[in-house]
Order: structure tokens, then C-alpha cells, then sequence
């Protein structure tokens, strides 16, 4: 018998539970209980998730401004008006631009200093808690302290920058360094999760398969080639798609770094555009309109990627 017979058998099998379950007293009793112990969190999540992403969606297909009480329902009209702007085109290329410097470099490094902390180091409980320091701070703070170091007059990266010999930066002001300059934050403030996840996947995997192939005369580039790599494809399918999920949604560290999108609208990223439509210009079904068009966008690159990437993680 294939899977879909079975499947409507399962679910009315579980329908005619429920109904038998209702149909004794104390049952009856147990699940009115349970409803009740659940009824806060659904009643939350309704209210607080589900109710607002309706009401946003459907205020992406409307025209209402503040300051005005009318809605006028225009249809497709936000979404063509914003897909036909040359502007969301290039808010969509700056945050590709940060997401192809930031994840591949994030993934290396975190795997890196991964390897390096799984190995029996003296003072291992001080490295592992600095490098999640900066993942437990607030990314508001880290901004400002970035900023700082990057002022063109007086901050640290410039000072040393003038000690090897190098000319001064302005490194929040020139539209071809900004965007480097606010991944190199994004990618400091974030390597340490990445790190211990990997950290995790690594003492997840036994020892025996490590020592069998030192018997058999392997060196440590083909180990962990074909042995540790491979056995942490899970763990490296899963980073990868919450670092594009995240890289798609970054929003403080630019808002905080180059408060009006940079030079030239250099850092002016998706969440960034979305947040200047509703708080700026007060267009606010554009911007439910942009926030579906991210959510569109992050929900096909996932479906990508497990597509083609998720056929070649091997969970055992």
C-alpha cells in the first residue's frame, strides 16, 4: 500500500480518537485540561504572529497613509510600483553583495576556529567564551563601538592603519568600503554561534572512525576530507541556511552604522528599505508590499537549497 493510502487512514483514525476520547468523562476531562494549559500560547500566537502577518498582507494590496484613514484597495499596484523601481533592484544587489562577503568567509572561519577549540588546548574554557562574547552583545552597542573605531578623525582602525605606514580611511563614507566595513562587523558579531554549532557537530562524532583511519595510514587533510567533513554536512546545511535567512534580514548594525543607508545608498539592505518606506515616508502598504517580496525571496532560496544541497547531507 503506498504512503498517500495511508495517510487519510492515519488522520481519520485520529479524528475517531478524539471523538472517542470526548466521549468518556475523565478523557473528556484531560483534554479540555490540556486545551486549557495550551490555550495562552495559541491565543498569543494568534494574536501576535498570525493575526498581524494577515493584516500586513493584506495591507500590502492597499494605499494608506498616517496621516489618512482611508484605505483604497489597489490590488497588484504596490507590488508593481516597487518591482518596476530601479531602487528595490538595487537594495536587492546590495544584499546579495553582503550575504556572498559575509557567509562564505562566516562558514570558514567558524569551521576553523571549530577545529582549533575540539582539540585539547590549554585555557579552552577562555577561548570558547570569547569567542561568544560578542554573540551574547547587544548589536546596537557593537555598532556604536564599531563606529567609533571607523571615524575617519580619531578612530582605532585608522590609527593603525597610520602605525604600518597606510593612508587614512573613511571607511562609513566611501561607497566602495562601507559594505565591507559593516560585514566585518556582521561577521564578528556572529562568528561565535556559528562556532559552537560547529564545535557541537565536531564532538558529535566518534572517535572510532578518526583512529581507524590513522590505522590505516591516512594524514589529517584526507581525515577530514572524507571522514569529519562529510559527517558534518547536517551541521553545515543547517548554518548555511540560517546564515542566508539572517543575511537577508540584517537591519541593526546598518541602521546603526550608516543611519541613511550609506554613501550612495551603498548599505541600504532589503529590512532597511522596508523600515524607510513605513517610518520615513509613511507608505505603508509599500512596505508590507517589500516584506513580502523579502519573505518571497528568502522562502525560494531556502526551497533551493534544499532542493540541490540537502540531497548531499549525509545524516549518518
Amino acid at each position: 500500500m503506498s504512503l498517500t493510502t495511508k495517510q487519510p487512514r492515519l488522520h481519520w483514525r485520529a479524528i475517531s480518537e478524539l471523538v472517542r476520547c470526548l466521549r468518556h468523562p475523565l478523557r473528556r476531562r484531560e483534554f479540555l485540561a490540556g486545551l486549557a494549559f495550551i490555550a495562552p500560547s495559541c491565543l498569543a500566537l494568534f494574536f501576535f504572529v498570525i493575526l498581524p502577518v494577515v493584516s500586513a498582507f493584506l495591507l500590502s494590496f492597499s494605499e494608506w497613509e498616517l496621516l489618512s484613514k482611508d484605505r483604497t484597495f489597489i490590488g497588484l499596484g504596490n507590488y508593481i510600483d516597487l518591482l518596476t523601481k530601479p531602487e528595490l533592484w538595487k537594495v536587492i544587489r546590495n544584499i546579495l553583495y553582503f550575504s556572498v562577503l559575509k557567509i562564505p568567509l562566516d562558514m570558514a572561519l567558524s569551521l576553523a576556529i571549530a577545529l582549533l577549540l575540539n582539540r585539547k588546548l590549554r585555557g579552552l574554557a577562555f577561548y570558547r567564551t570569547a569567542y561568544f562574547m560578542p554573540v551574547i552583545s547587544s548589536v546596537v552597542a557593537v555598532s556604536a563601538i564599531w563606529r567609533w573605531i571607523y571615524n575617519p578623525h580619531f578612530g582605532l582602525a585608522n590609527a593603525l592603519l597610520k602605525l604600518i605606514g597606510l593612508p587614512p580611511q573613511t571607511w562609513l563614507s566611501d561607497p566602495k568600503l562601507a559594505m565591507p566595513a559593516v560585514v566585518l562587523v556582521a561577521l564578528w558579531k556572529g562568528l561565535g554561534y556559528d562556532v559552537f554549532i560547529y564545535l557541537a557537530g565536531l564532538q558529535n562524532i566518534p572517535g572510532v572512525y578518526d583512529e581507524a583511519a590513522q590505522i590505516d595510514g591516512a594524514n589529517r587533510w584526507q581525515r577530514f576530507r572524507y571522514i569529519t567533513w562529510p559527517l558534518l554536512s547536517p551541521v553545515t546545511y543547517f548554518i548555511l541556511i540560517m546564515s542566508v535567512i539572517n543575511a537577508f534580514k540584517v537591519f541593526a548594525q546598518i541602521h546603526v552604522m550608516t543611519p541613511k543607508g550609506g554613501p550612495l545608498g551603498s548599505t541600504e539592505v532589503m529590512v532597511f528599505y522596508i523600515y524607510r518606506l513605513a517610518f520615513q515616508e509613511y507608505h505603508f502598504g509599500r512596505a508590507a508590499a517589500a516584506a513580502f517580496i523579502l519573505f518571497t525571496i528568502i522562502v525560494t532560496l531556502t526551497a533551493i537549497q534544499r532542493r540541490f544541497i540537502e540531497p548531499r547531507v549525509h545524516y549518518e
